[in-house]
């Protein structure tokens, strides 16, 4: 049984502090151990009380949150979920949060919603768990100028840490990558600040599904969230379509991994089915299905995990053929998806 998970709260306001201390403290399953209204206060907070998790407004007075989250992660590394109004500015400074070691991003629109809350303590318990290391230099890129494509497509799902595994794994594609599809557990309202961000930051075109969306070579496609499930289309001889599906959550998820592997049962061989870093097993069913219709299959190693969950599920289920490690990911994927020099197959 995992002991109560010690929880600090950073907020410059009152009504959210004792909102969320309310909400961790009627849970169960936390200590609220200390309260700061900003980061200098914090910083005194943290040191006495060597808690779990930290919740972090991303905008504050004085230091603002991703301000903060660097000096944490660089100082005195430990689990944080960042807190965002989750629209306009404060919803790219959450995606920008993620991207640089933060566990989880929630929207403070949950906190009211019926359903929010055992969301809310959900993940925040999750991220209590993960496994967070000072933040490793990028890989240098590799030259990849001389990529052919073999036509097989690439389906990626992640979860908790995997804005930084994504960026880190689609930061190395080139602009003529195979085409790559992405379902990653995130609320709704983040999913277009992720867009933009990689958007100025990998050589592929950015997207989010949409209804009839083509995926093409040199794409990468997420699914949007919120009331739909992503599925994949198989028209022969013609490039895999976007379906946007509304329906209950599968796997715990919407959009769910499995469901996206799943439907792209009829394509299987021309498939590679990844799952990165995450908790739960969302996926791992789906890439069993993928793998026995032969698509291959990828997981991110234990030690370069956050969470290793999704990842450590397909691996003991068969449905990962292989573990690679986080930054030799974009490189295999490449090598799976290439033919002639860059084929390793």
């Amino acid at each position: 049984m995992v002991e109560k998970r010690r929880v600090v709260i950073v907020d410059d306001s009152t009504t959210m502090r004792a909102i969320l201390g309310q909400l961790l403290t009627s849970d169960g399953r936390f200590d609220v151990v200390g309260e700061a209204a900003d980061p200098y206060e914090a910083r005194s907070v943290i040191k006495a009380t060597n808690p779990h998790v930290v919740t972090l407004d991303v905008e504050m007075p004085r230091m603002d949150g991703l301000s903060f989250l660097e000096k944490i992660i660089s100082l005195r590394p430990l689990p944080v979920v960042m807190l965002s109004s989750g629209t306009g500015p404060g919803s790219d400074l959450a995606v920008e949060a993620l991207a640089k070691g933060a566990i989880d991003c929630l929207g403070k629109d949950g906190f009211g919603r019926p359903d929010g809350a055992a969301e809310v303590t959900d993940r925040i318990f999750d991220a209590s768990l993960a496994r967070v290391e000072p933040r490793a230099s990028r890989p240098v890129p590799r030259d990849h100028s001389s990529f052919r494509w073999n036509g097989r497509l690439v389906l990626i799902g992640s979860s908790t840490g995997g804005v930084e595994a994504l960026e880190r794994v689609l930061g190395g594609m080139p602009p003529n990558a195979p085409p790559i599809v992405v379902v990653q557990h995130m609320p709704p309202q983040f999913m277009e600040s992720l867009a933009h961000r990689l958007s100025g930051l990998i050589a592929p075109r950015v997207a989010l599904a949409r209804e009839g969306l083509e995926v093409t070579q040199g794409m990468v496609v997420f699914a949007p969230g919120g009331a739909h499930h992503l599925e994949l289309v198989h028209t022969p001889r013609a490039a895999p379509r976007c379906r946007m599906v509304e329906a209950p959550l599968m796997s715990g998820h919407r959009p769910s991994v499995d469901r996206l592997f799943f439907s792209a049962e009829p394509m299987a061989p021309q498939c590679l089915a990844v799952l990165l870093t995450g908790m739960g097993r969302d996926g791992a069913s789906g890439m069993l299905a993928l793998r026995d219709a032969g698509a291959r299959s990828l997981a991110q190693s234990r030690e370069s995990s956050t969470v290793w969950g999704m990842p450590r599920v397909a691996w003991e289920t068969g449905a990962a053929e292989a573990l690679v490690p986080l930054d030799g990911m974009g490189a295999k994927i490449l090598s799976l998806c290439g033919r002639g020099r860059e084929s390793m197959q």
